[in-house]
């Protein structure tokens, strides 16, 4: 039987390995994902962005707030990163009907046409590369332990958010 204290150790160590892959992973991502992409003038933050807003959901367009929220960045990185779609025509901005103060991103028609015709068929093949040799239960698997690592760390960030929050007060 192993004590609980080896136990312990145990898991650290493979929660070490763990958030390394990860970090790898989100780091090949960026660099593989960029190059599935670049072709049309993209970069993984874009097809993040133009894949977030190509949602039905979203067909009306997303705030600036919602959108950092969705995607889990910064307003303030996806600002400048909006602000380059738009120069190039991908994404348009307005004032929200709602709420005057607040800006709502739209895919343009060119946006659209790009996503649907040029980049989709690209982000596609390259999944398929990716996952060539995991089986649809390998990738519902991984999407599971993904979805439950990413509501734990969710969880810490809004308390640790609270925190900070209730300390600027």
């Amino acid at each position: 039987m192993v004590s609980p204290k080896k136990d312990e150790k145990v898991k650290l160590e493979l929660a070490n390995r763990l958030f390394f892959r990860l970090y790898q992973c989100a780091n090949l991502l960026h660099k593989t994902g960029t190059r599935a992409v670049e072709a049309e003038g993209l970069t993984t933050q874009q097809w993040a962005v133009l894949g977030a807003l190509s949602r039905p959901e979203a067909e009306r367009g997303m705030s600036i707030g919602d959108l950092a929220r969705y995607l889990m960045v910064s307003r303030q990185n996806l600002s400048g990163l909006v602000s380059r779609m738009e120069r190039d025509g991908h994404l348009s901005t307005a004032a929200d009907g709602r709420d005057r103060r607040s800006r709502l991103v739209t895919m343009t028609a060119p946006g659209r046409k790009l996503w649907i015709h040029q980049a989709t068929p690209k982000i596609h093949g390259y999944y398929e590369e990716v996952l060539e040799d995991f089986s649809i239960d390998d990738v519902t698997h991984t999407l599971h332990y993904l979805l439950k690592l990413l509501d734990n760390m969710k969880r810490l960030d809004d308390a640790t958010q609270g925190t900070t929050r209730d300390d600027e007060r």
